[in-house]
């Protein structure tokens, strides 16, 4: 049977007060209080029934038994964090997980995805579709894609887009009965709204840019994703207020128009950001899909 061993915590404080011979300098080292160093030592030489120091007056001395233990300990420690290091460059080569807004995943990331993966097959992708905060260091998320005002504390913070936000719709409401020829044709037409993070883009904000002063830009469906507004103006429901990033494919392929101008030109301070931990350039799945990322936003720039 294996021996039990005392608490880790308290060899721990040992082996750093020993190689410092200072309470003081172990507790900054493990951020804790000299008081809990020298109280975590000792219940370890009550435990042991073995005095590890001679307490001398501002001064640390190891009696024979801590001057033997302090190299054997010290080494343990140094395989242990060899250990853990293993263990992280292990993770490296395993999942690599993206918290995504739902509608940025959908319309944008995912169908993009397969060019990372071509690129780099040894990594596999999970895609977190959520609005939520997350934390990357607790919530096993690696990299997280969100709009938003930035200011992110803690994180690396990359940049991707800002965000022009412009009326799209079907090509089949540019004829019929009331083509859309010009913004005031919009009386004609059902507006699809989705409920922005940033009120200044809304129908209301377009109406006003556009000059339009008689035209309730209230009315019409609202939705809280814009994947559900753009399918419906697909679907010929209606127009919708949408950001550029999101619809290019779409207008690209001829699925929807922009039946006339003005844009609303998004406030700095709503963008689409990648985010990561500080320490990302060290972790090989998570700096590949930034270089990966950011060759692709400036190929889609509109």
């Amino acid at each position: 049977m294996p021996r039990s061993l005392p608490p880790l915590n308290a060899i721990k404080a040992f082996e750093s007060a020993a190689r410092h011979l200072s309470f003081t300098k172990a507790a900054a080292e493990l951020n804790v209080t000299p008081g809990a160093v020298s109280h975590q030592v000792k219940s370890l030489e009550e435990l042991l029934n073995v005095p590890l120091f001679r307490r001398l007056t501002r001064a640390l001395r190891l009696t024979d038994a801590g001057q033997a233990a302090l190299p054997i300990l010290s080494q343990g420690f140094d395989k242990l964090a060899q250990g853990i290091e293993q263990i992280r460059a292990h993770s490296e080569s395993g999942v690599l997980t993206i918290s995504v807004n739902p509608s940025f995943g959908a319309m944008w990331l995912v169908p993009r995805l397969e060019h990372f993966r071509s690129r780099h097959p040894d990594i596999e992708i999970r895609i977190d579709g959520t609005d939520r905060l997350v934390d990357l260091a607790r919530d096993n998320v690696d990299v997280a894609l969100r709009y938003g005002p930035g200011g992110y504390n803690g994180v690396r913070i990359d940049h991707l887009f800002n965000q022009v936000n412009m009326p799209v719709c079907s090509p089949a409401l540019l004829s019929g009965k009331h083509p859309l020829v010009q913004p005031d044709d919009l009386r004609h037409h059902t507006l699809l709204h989705v409920e922005w993070k940033d009120a200044e883009a809304s129908w209301r904000m377009w109406m006003l840019a556009a000059g339009l002063h008689d035209i309730d830009p209230a009315r019409g469906p609202r939705f809280t994703m814009e994947n559900m507004a753009v399918q419906a103006a697909l679907d010929g429901q209606g127009v919708a207020l949408i950001g550029d990033i999101l619809v290019a494919d779409d207008i690209a392929s001829g699925r929807l128009v922009r039946p006339f101008n003005p844009s609303l030109n998004t406030p700095l301070k709503f963008s689409y950001y990648l985010l990561s931990a500080k320490d990302s350039d060290n972790q090989p799945k998570v700096a590949a899909f930034r270089d990966w990322l950011l060759q692709e936003v400036q190929a889609s720039r509109p």
